[in-house]
């Protein structure tokens, strides 16, 4: 047997006015997520423990099966897997926003959307300026970096910068250990980028500038056993953001890079399909994320959620169902990570979020529905309130 799951990042939602009180998901044409809720298992698992944060960090780890309790200690190790980067034992790895502010508030948590391209000139800068000594900045992609602080930082607390956005810097800054420290290096970023000539040709342009770091999610590096210790099956990661590439390498899964995949609303939709069809041909068990409903979400865009969603079900779960008899028996499980309402702060809710799985489990027989939504996996009846052993049922 081999497994494949899809991840639409925060495709659940929250029956919408705009959409005559239905949910984005329930809105969607998805003929092939809704012939999988005919057929299988259909329900809802609660991918965040009730005492943690909502956020992709907790929910694919959990979604994975490793419980969020025992390996998750921040964000900032989870991406500094990802890129590669060797933690100290010591080192507490942050990750590390470009964003935009006017020196009172938090303006916009993704600085435009920047280009990669204009983003590394100015995280090298600032590594430049700012780095040295305990500090070290690293580029990513567009405006996610990584900031490593050698030596222990980790009781100092900060704030995601897209559950804040739109409040004054003096309520959101970090607090705690080194609190003075790192506040005064966010303020020192301010005065090194605002001016610099990237930020006066994208304020020249309409965009909004990226002129200041925000360190947040820090932590130590998470000591996890491999994915194949765990259920026995070779495994690869489709995605297209550090995060998540970052969780698999520490799961020991392969991570499989898909020309044109952009961890937003453009991504190529259907060179994900075809990357997983080409990874079952390698691996047992397949791991696809699509980041772009979570951006449809926050960019406060039903339409574009939508679109994102079908494209999700016809280019993704659509390319492997046509090419699942190649590979023998093949089951398929979809779900999203986490809720993403649009309009709502914090941007992510803790929601148990539906999935749906292309067979009857034991002992769980007769969970189907007639299409696949939030409601309709909520009628069923069947949850799984321990989200990490729902991989477990899934491979089992």
């Amino acid at each position: 047997m081999k497994y494949v799951v899809i991840i639409p990042d925060g495709m659940a939602d929250y029956p919408l006015e705009a959409l005559g009180g239905q949910t984005p998901l329930q809105a969607a044409e998805t003929p092939n997520f809704d012939a999988l809720a005919r057929i299988g298992t259909v329900g809802t698992v609660r991918t965040i423990p009730e005492d943690m944060e909502a956020g992709s960090e907790i929910a694919n780890l959990s979604i994975l099966g490793y419980e969020p309790h025992q390996y998750f200690t921040g964000r900032g190790p989870l991406e500094a897997a990802a890129m590669g980067i060797s933690l100290g034992e010591r080192d507490v790895a942050f990750r590390c926003n470009l964003v935009t502010t006017d020196g009172e508030v938090l303006v916009d948590y993704a600085a435009g959307h920047i280009s990669t391209e204009e983003a590394g000139p100015l995280i090298a800068l600032v590594d430049g300026k700012l780095g040295g000594g305990p500090a070290h900045f690293f580029p990513g992609i567009s405006y996610r970096h990584l900031m490593v602080w050698a030596d222990d930082p980790v009781l100092v607390q900060t704030m995601p910068p897209h559950n804040v956005e739109g409040r004054p810097l003096v309520e959101i800054m970090p607090v705690g250990n080194r609190e003075a420290r790192l506040r005064q290096m966010m303020y020192d970023s301010l005065d090194i980028l605002d001016g610099h000539d990237i930020n006066r040709r994208r304020r020249d342009e309409g965009k909004n500038p990226a002129n200041m770091i925000w360190p947040w999610g820090g932590g130590r590096r998470p000591d996890m056993p491999s994915f194949f210790v765990r259920f026995g099956l070779t495994g690869a990661v489709i995605c297209a953001v550090d995060l998540i590439k970052g969780i698999g390498r520490l799961a020991g899964l392969q991570h499989v890079p898909v020309p044109g995949a952009t961890g937003y609303i453009d991504t190529d939709y259907e060179a994900k399909g075809n990357y997983t069809v080409g990874a079952l041909r390698d691996y047992d068990f397949v791991y696809v994320h699509i980041e772009a409903p979570d951006e449809a979400s926050h960019l406060g865009d039903p339409e574009k959620k939508i679109a994102a969603i079908e494209q999700c079900d016809r280019f993704v779960l659509g390319r492997v169902l046509d090419q699942r008899h190649e590979f023998g028996e093949v089951s398929i499980m979809v779900l999203p990570d986490h809720y993403t309402p649009i309009g709502c702060q914090p941007a992510h809710m803790p929601d148990p979020v539906p999935f749906v799985i292309d067979r009857q489990l034991p002992g769980r027989s007769g969970f189907t529905a007639d299409g696949f939504w939030e409601g309709a996996a909520e009628q069923t009846g069947l949850h799984v309130d321990q989200g990490h052993e729902l991989m477990g049922l899934f491979v089992a």
